[in-house]
């Protein structure tokens, strides 16, 4: 064994488990085995840090502290200005992931960001326009939709590819684990970040062009009357009954009787996160409007992505603020 290394912690000299001579700070690293290296970088660390307990203390008390005023600070934003804080939100979620993964040269998501980036740009460049055209809506509803199901599919893809890793399936198909567990968690992270950003820039579509098309206003109340055989999202004729089956897609009655075309409603309730008729205003009953049960995973999924826009957009902001107080503050 030609590695020997001893390190004091507590003032006490510890040799672990090599050969101890009087010179234990000269050792060949390369020659260890990984374990020992491990034990090697595990006691550098202790000795490092020896008589830092209460820095440390103080460190996490910051980041406590700082993580439920955060919280408080984003709740009360949200219901008092939710417009503003959906607008940072938003551009926290475009800029945030773009900054690391430059950094990190992760050349294969800059290529999906600009390619993603590129076509959202167009699609809502379209839906801010006035006046606005008869194709715009049902152009914005089905991509922000397809991109919905595409992320979605991927999140699931992802997170059996991970599933499949931990109990070892990939070995059947002789792959290594850190490769399959790469490619779960990449897949994984696409899904969801994407739906995410997906989800923020069909609401605020969906807004726009509700206020734009005349039936949606803020205070409630419709300015314009709705015909019978009229889409309330976009305008346009319904041209299949409620009761046929349609071609390409079907016709949706909600329990206020106010009919939508289907890449409609379902843009309108699911992707902008409009749990309500976009005429009237009455809470819309997903349960009935999707008799189909395997459609219904797509709301709690949802749901997710409402919890990670949190994780994503300002988690890495309150750890920086975290880390500019430590840095103030000396504690390093």
């Amino acid at each position: 064994m030609a590695g020997v290394f001893e390190v004091e912690v507590d003032g006490v000299d510890h040799d672990h488990g090599l050969e101890h001579h009087d010179e234990p700070n000269q050792f060949d690293v390369s020659k260890l085995s990984p374990e020992e290296k491990w034990r090697v970088e595990h006691a550098r660390m202790h000795a490092k840090h020896k008589g830092h307990e209460a820095m440390h203390a103080e460190m996490v008390l910051i980041l406590i502290v700082t993580l439920v005023v955060a919280q408080l600070v984003l709740v009360q934003w949200k219901q008092r200005h939710p417009k503003s804080y959906n607008l940072v939100t938003l551009f926290q979620m475009w800029v945030v992931p773009l900054y690391f993964t430059t950094k990190l040269h992760w050349w294969r998501f800059l290529t999906t960001w600009f390619i993603f980036s590129v076509i959202t740009a167009y699609v809502s460049y379209r839906a801010t326009r006035k006046p606005l055209a008869c194709t715009t809506p049902r152009l914005v509803y089905k991509w922000f939709l397809l991109l919905y199901k595409i992320s979605y599919a991927t999140g699931i893809v992802g997170y059996s590819v991970v599933m499949f890793t931990l109990f070892g399936i990939n070995l059947i198909f002789r792959i290594k684990p850190e490769d399959a567990m790469d490619f779960g968690v990449s897949l994984l992270f696409y899904g969801l970040y994407y739906g995410v950003l997906g989800r923020d820039f069909a609401e605020m579509c969906a807004d726009f062009m509700a206020s734009t098309v005349g039936y949606y206003s803020a205070s409630g109340m419709p300015t314009k009357h709705l015909s019978d055989n009229i889409c309330a999202v976009c305008g346009q004729p319904i041209l299949v009954d409620v009761s046929e089956e349609g071609i390409i897609e079907n016709t949706y009655r909600l329990s206020c009787n106010h009919v939508f075309h289907e890449f409609c409603i379902r843009g309108w309730c699911i992707v902008g996160k409009k749990q309500m008729c976009p005429y009237c205003k009455e809470k819309v009953d997903l349960k009935r409007m999707f008799s189909n049960p395997w459609e219904r995973p797509h709301v709690m999924y949802g749901q997710l992505l409402d919890w990670l826009r949190y994780l994503v957009a300002w988690q890495p902001v309150i750890i920086g603020f975290v880390q500019g107080i430590n840095y103030v503050l000396g504690l390093e």
